[in-house]
């Protein structure tokens, strides 16, 4: 049997998680069981990439929480490497901005490992049964809204709530490297890979 890729497979199931999230309360997998659809994605505090499409990732939020999808967002960055990514420093960041999702902290950076986050941001769509139908990007350009053409998540979105097979499952994360623990910035596990 091969081993598992870096990143989690299509189809996939989504790993279990037990972390603590801004407003200071414990969550896993069991918490959103159900959302016809849930979203996790891998973010951060200082990222240019994530803090540009911030935006874009509101809208996207904003829409389909209508239709009963989950939203989460991880940051799994060290703390250590990049003090603006710190717990602290995420509460300050959702008392500021508001965002309409969970902001929940990897501390450890297990759950990045487990489901192989490669960037910041770094999407996961997962169905009623949380298996994997897409991952990657959401937007082509995260770093230049004005630039941007496509939006893979929502076009995943849409293929999924029309019941049709996901047209693009697999994109490039566009963003910053998850900042590992006593590695330099740019350092990737041997395995990580491009997904496309």
């Amino acid at each position: 049997m091969s081993p598992r890729p870096f990143t989690l497979p299509l189809g996939a199931p989504a790993p279990d998680f037990h972390l603590k999230a801004t407003d200071k309360k414990f969550y896993g997998l069991k918490d959103f069981k159900d959302h016809a659809a849930l979203v996790i994605f891998f973010t951060c505090n200082h990222c240019p990439f994530v803090k540009n499409s911030d935006e874009l990732t509101r809208k996207t939020v904003e829409k389909y929480q209508a239709k009963n999808v989950g939203f989460v967002a991880i940051n799994s960055n060290s703390a250590n490497s990049y003090p603006e990514d710190s717990y602290k420093k995420m509460c300050e960041r959702m008392q500021e901005q508001h965002f309409p999702w969970l902001y929940l902290h990897d501390d450890s950076q297990q759950v990045a490992l487990a489901y192989g986050a490669l960037k910041t941001p770094h999407f996961f769509l997962f169905d009623e049964n949380r298996h994997l139908l897409y991952t990657g990007r959401a937007v082509d350009f995260p770093k230049d809204p004005a630039k941007v053409t496509t939006n893979d998540l929502e076009n995943a979105l849409e293929d999924y709530f029309h019941q049709r097979p996901i047209k693009t499952p697999l994109t490039n994360p566009i963003g910053c490297n998850i900042k590992w623990e006593g590695k330099e910035k740019h350092w990737m596990p041997a395995e990580a890979c491009d997904l496309v």
